[in-house]
Parts: structure tokens; C-alpha cells; sequence
């Protein structure tokens, strides 16, 4: 076990992808700013602040490229999505392109456009793993694409450019796909947006702190991610990077003492949004979070992004390993350019409900999840290859007598 975690011997933790553990460090800063709070209350503020300011430091640092004034620090994914979607300024007709298959937190703020006449056009990701007919078998969700299988010999960065047209002005996909891990290849969809005058705004929830980002690179227009995944962080705060030429293009639905150019100025009668990313905070931080975050932060930086992605590829192709010799069915991309900390499997059975396997898992200490028809695992780089062992052994016995 990685000497910054503490995690109980009785359970083997599989589950970055949804809620992670905290390392020492973030624990320790939390109970220090609780116990300052609790003997000296907001005596020390200007330290808080400037723990704020280390935040945002380490966030540009962690993008690649970024400045500290790209920065936003927002409650959660979806707030962030949601400052994107309702800030343009849609008109009827246009559309935009994303996956049917993406966590709601990167569905519904781009649904929820209908209202406005805009068109949410949702690559179906079966049709391009099957794009045989399925007679009987579950119809696409409303408003998928209606050619998937015309586009599987381009991959899913073929098809989403397939979806855009004159009309379309941003792509808002995952940089890795929640349920079964697929990995998308953002440097060339920026590309093909960018050539065509398309936004481009990555959930990147699922690669943060666990891939290394460079948006020098990618250039995307918005990333956003929450700090309680692969940042190891809490929940309740998350970045949301806006590039300095569309801030000001994106209409300001929240309004604040915060998000002015003179926040401190109280008695001041006249305001305008910062200039900064800080204009989408509306009101006072979360301190607490911000805290949190930073300390787990240091921890990511301190081992390096590129050797945190090399741990955690070490560790799925291990997975892949015990489970291929389980005789279980791999339901995430084998190809390491292809995924990232998520490996999703299920028991080759038509009739497998992996709801049942995952409950009986979980009473017996492997946390992990169901999604995507099956079980996904999610180690990250602390992991130890004892605990992925136990628990593929634990799954191969439970379904043995279930």
C-alpha cells in the first residue's frame, strides 16, 4: 500500500471512476482547517486564499497550457457543463454533436436545449460496436444517429465528424467514455472542430489525474472535471478551464459579489464581470473543497502524471490477464491508446444481470461498480497488484456459486 493512503485491509477498492479515497495529505488538511476554523474562525483568511491561489496553480499546471485565469472552480461537472450550454447563444436550427451513451451529467444540459429550437445529435455507440440489426433488441435512444453502421470503419471520432454540419457548433463528448472506457482521441477531434469553426468541450472527469492533458496539444475551448474521481479529491468542487476567447462570448446566468473585476470593493457602485474564468463564480468559495483538492493535487504532481498513467496501464493490463484467464468477457477497449483506468467486464451469458454479481461483490469488499452491461474495476496508480488478485478471485468464486 502507497504510504499516502490508509485504506481498511478488509476491502479492495476498484472504484476511482466513481467516488475515490482521499490520500493522508487531504485528510490532514481538512482536519487543520476544521480546527482552525473551530479555535481561531476566519482569523487566517488570507491563507485560505492563498491555498485558493496554489489551487488554481496546480489546475493550470494539470491541463497543460493553461493559465491560473482560465480557471474556474465550480461545485461539479455538471454545474460547469451547464454554465457552457445555457452561456451561447444558440439560435434555432443549430445543433450540436455529442455520445447517446455519456454519464447525464454530459446528456442532459444539451437536452435540455430542445427548448431553445437546437437539435442534440447523439452518436449511438452501439450501432458502431454492432452495426448488424438487432431484431428484438433495444431500439437507440431518441435522437441517436440514425447511420451508426455506416460509420464503423472511421472509428468514433469519424462518426461524431460525420454528425456536424453547417449547423453545428460545439462537440461536447468525454475524453473517456464512463460505462466502458473508451478512450477518444481529443487531439484529432480538436483539430477537425477547430478546421470547421466547432467548439469543442471535453468532461474530462474520466482522464484527469489519471492521463497526463495538454491542451498546447488539444486545444478545447472548455474542460471540465469534478475533484472526487482521479484527482483523489472530495466532492463539491470541480475545474472548469474556459479558453480566454470564448469567455466572453458565453452569456452570465449566475450573478454575484465574486465574479465582478473588484470583488473586494464592496462599497463600489458600478461592476463588470472579471476578465477572468473567475467572472462564473458567482459567490463565495468552498473553502473547505479547495483545501481538500489542493493537498491531493500536490500528491498527483508530486509522482508525476506520466507515471501515474504508466501505473495505472501497468495495472489494467493486469486486470485484463486475471480476467481473460477467468474466462469473463472484456467489454473496454484492450488497445492502451483506447482506454485509460476503467475496465469493464461481464460473464459471457446472455442472460447476466451484473446487478446481483456487483451487490454480492460489494458485501464481500470489492468496491466497484456496475456499469455498462457489466462490472467495472477502476484501480489507480497506489493500487497494489495483491488487491486486484483478491478481488478477480472473489468475483470468480462469487459467480461460481451464484
Amino acid at each position: 500500500m502507497h504510504p499516502e493512503f490508509d485504506l481498511s485491509p478488509d476491502i479492495c477498492y476498484l472504484n476511482h471512476a466513481a467516488v475515490a479515497p482521499w490520500p493522508r495529505r487531504a485528510v490532514a488538511a481538512v482536519t487543520r482547517f476544521a480546527e482552525e476554523n473551530g479555535r481561531r474562525g476566519a482569523a487566517g483568511y488570507p491563507a485560505w486564499l492563498a491555498t485558493e491561489r496554489r489551487l488554481r496553480e496546480r489546475l493550470a499546471d494539470l491541463l497543460g497550457g493553461a493559465s491560473p485565469d482560465d480557471i474556474a472552480l465550480v461545485k461539479n461537472t455538471s454545474e460547469g457543463l451547464s454554465i457552457l450550454a445555457q452561456g451561447l447563444d444558440w439560435r434555432p436550427g443549430d445543433n450540436l454533436v455529442g455520445i447517446a451513451q455519456e454519464f447525464p451529467s454530459n446528456r442532459i444540459p444539451w437536452e435540455a436545449l430542445r427548448e431553445q429550437g437546437v437539435e442534440y445529435r447523439a452518436l449511438d455507440l452501439r450501432g458502431l460496436a454492432n452495426p448488424a440489426p438487432n431484431p428484438g433488441g433495444d431500439a437507440p435512444p431518441a435522437g441517436a444517429n440514425a447511420a451508426a453502421g455506416a460509420q464503423v470503419t472511421g472509428g468514433i471520432e469519424t462518426a461524431l465528424e460525420r454528425l456536424c454540419d453547417e449547423r453545428t457548433r460545439a462537440v461536447a463528448i468525454s475524453s473517456v467514455q464512463y460505462a466502458r472506457g473508451e478512450r477518444l482521441d481529443l487531439e484529432r477531434l480538436a483539430t477537425a472542430c477547430h478546421r470547421r469553426g466547432i467548439l469543442l468541450f471535453v468532461d474530462a472527469i474520466q482522464s484527469l489525474g489519471a492521463l497526463p492533458m495538454d491542451l498546447r496539444r488539444m486545444p478545447a475551448d472548455a474542460v471540465v472535471a469534478d475533484g472526487h474521481k482521479w484527482l483523489l479529491g472530495p466532492e463539491g468542487i470541480a475545474v472548469l478551464f474556459v479558453a480566454p476567447a470564448l469567455r466572453p462570448r458565453l452569456r452570465l446566468r449566475q450573478f454575484g459579489w465574486h465574479m465582478v473585476a473588484h470583488p473586494g470593493d464592496y462599497d463600489r457602485p458600478d461592476w463588470t464581470p472579471s476578465p477572468t474564468a473567475t467572472r462564473f463564480e458567482p459567490g463565495s468559495p468552498n473553502l473547505l473543497g479547495i483545501h481538500a483538492l489542493e493537498a491531493s493535487l500536490s500528491l498527483l504532481q508530486e509522482v508525476g502524471l506520466d507515471q501515474v498513467a504508466t501505473a495505472i496501464e501497468h495495472r489494467v493490463d493486469h486486470l485484463i490477464d486475471l480476467i481473460d484467464l477467468a474466462g469473463f468477457e472484456i467489454l473496454t477497449p484492450r488497445a492502451p491508446a483506447r482506454r485509460a483506468g476503467i475496465l469493464t467486464f461481464r460473464i459471457p451469458d446472455p442472460r447476466f444481470d451484473p446487478t446481483p454479481l456487483w451487490r454480492a461483490l460489494l458485501a464481500k469488499g470489492v468496491v466497484c461498480a456496475p456499469r455498462g452491461g457489466g462490472i467495472r474495476f477502476s484501480p489507480h496508480f497506489y493500487t497494489d497488484e495483491a488487491v486486484l488478485d483478491k478481488a478477480v478471485a472473489i468475483t470468480r468464486e462469487t459467480f461460481a456459486r451464484s
